[in-house]
């Protein structure tokens, strides 16, 4: 467990995030709002390029308040689409988890109150359509143990590399990367440039691609053609001779 101090904080879109005094960062973006930050950065981009999949594995890096892991659910009830969701999430702070069952989420997830009450009471839900196991410790120490060429998406959504480091490293993607399927999207608010090789160095292929007014990066192990732009990281390191992945310490 862990004493991380948060701060209740409305956003654009209606929707309650935290502010975290231990990182001194906000969950998500206040002028975003965190329900349009989870479906515009990751959910929609993911669920675009795996439009035909009747099943998938996702990886949600870091839990949190959950948004990320509820909005995804909350977009294929809405969208009434017919796909089975694995959702796999580390969080460090499990008083956080546990504290899910009082938090004034928005009034699209009234519906999953039933899902959000056990995520908190057990750490897990499971019904025909639907499986969430959230591993409350250290998210270096859980992508080891998961199994190689499993996931179809993974959320890169951990706090910033500021404070956050050891979750953005080369050897971190390393892990990630024997972690996905050939068609596995990996989607991150992050754009920086030495995160983007940090990403690329592991083996993803980096992408470009703007779902509302900010950019956001969409890592494959494949090339392909169906979302974003293509970022050549070679090229980038030639014209930038000082940008270098980040490693770890």
């Amino acid at each position: 467990m862990q004493d991380n101090i948060n701060s209740l904080v409305s956003t654009k879109d209606g929707s309650n995030t935290l502010f975290s005094q231990k990182y001194n960062q906000h969950y998500h973006n206040p002028d975003d709002g965190a329900i349009n930050e989870a479906l515009s950065k990751h959910i929609i981009p993911a669920f675009t390029f795996h439009k035909n999949k009747k099943e998938l594995n996702i990886l949600d890096i870091c839990f949190g308040i959950g948004y990320n892991t509820f909005s995804t659910i909350y977009y294929i009830l809405k969208n009434n689409l017919d796909i089975k969701l694995n959702i796999f999430s580390p969080e460090l702070d499990g008083n956080l988890v546990k504290s899910l069952e009082t938090f004034e989420f928005p009034k699209e997830f009234e519906t999953i109150k039933h899902i959000i009450k056990s995520i908190a009471q057990t750490c897990k839900y499971e019904d025909e359509k639907i499986k969430i196991e959230v591993f409350i410790g250290n998210a270096r120490d859980y992508v080891k143990n998961l199994e190689n060429n499993s996931f179809d998406i993974i959320y890169q959504d951990a706090f910033s590399s500021d404070v956050n480091f050891e979750l953005w490293t080369k050897e971190y993607f390393d892990d990630i990367y024997k972690l996905c399927k050939k068609d596995c999207i990996m989607s991150s608010y992050a754009v920086a440039t030495p995160i983007r090789l940090s990403m690329n160095e592991a083996g993803f292929f980096i992408y470009e691609h703007r779902p509302v007014k900010r950019k956001i990066t969409l890592a494959f192990k494949q090339k392909q053609e169906l979302i974003g732009k293509f970022i050549d990281m070679e090229l980038k390191k030639q014209r930038n001779k000082e940008a270098i992945a980040l490693h770890d310490k």
